[in-house]
């Protein structure tokens, strides 16, 4: 996820251990050159999936959510600050600081919880109706997983 996610290629040595590289973290704006700084982060927390639905799922599908590495929106590699203040919020209490970011985010939110068929709460709901208003008129695109 790390390498796939490098606009500056890393070095990976013994145990996968990664030297140099570039990232740039959109949650925040800021680029980061040490793998160490960054967290990879779940577009839609693995809390909020349980609660919208994944609670209900098998072993092996809550298994392939965690670790899904067939759309690129899944999982974000993001500054370990600006993950850890994400926590497990839905957009109804948590929005990335960067502004121009935000379009993007709530289109990669709803295409996750489509692709999982997930639910979403009322206020989640009210969130994202108020989020997406000022946004481009943009397809999202989604290839379901179960």
């Amino acid at each position: 996820m790390l390498l796939a996610q490098a606009f500056i290629a890393p070095e990976q040595g013994s145990r996968c251990a990664l030297t140099g590289g570039e990232w740039y973290s959109p949650y925040d704006d800021v680029y980061v050159d040490a793998a160490g700084g960054l967290d990879v982060d779940h577009m839609v927390p693995l809390a909020e999936a349980w609660d919208s639905g994944a609670g209900a799922w098998s072993a092996q599908e809550r298994e392939a959510y965690a670790n899904d590495l067939g759309d690129d929106r899944a999982l974000i590699a993001v500054t370990a600050r600006s993950n850890r203040s994400k926590a497990d919020q839905d957009p109804a209490t948590w929005l990335p600081p960067q502004q121009s970011y935000r379009c993007a985010y709530l289109a990669d939110w709803v295409a996750v919880k489509m692709r999982w068929q997930l639910t979403v709460d009322d206020a989640e709901r009210q969130a994202l109706t108020d989020g997406v208003a000022g946004c481009p008129n943009v397809p999202v695109r989604v290839t379901f997983a179960r």
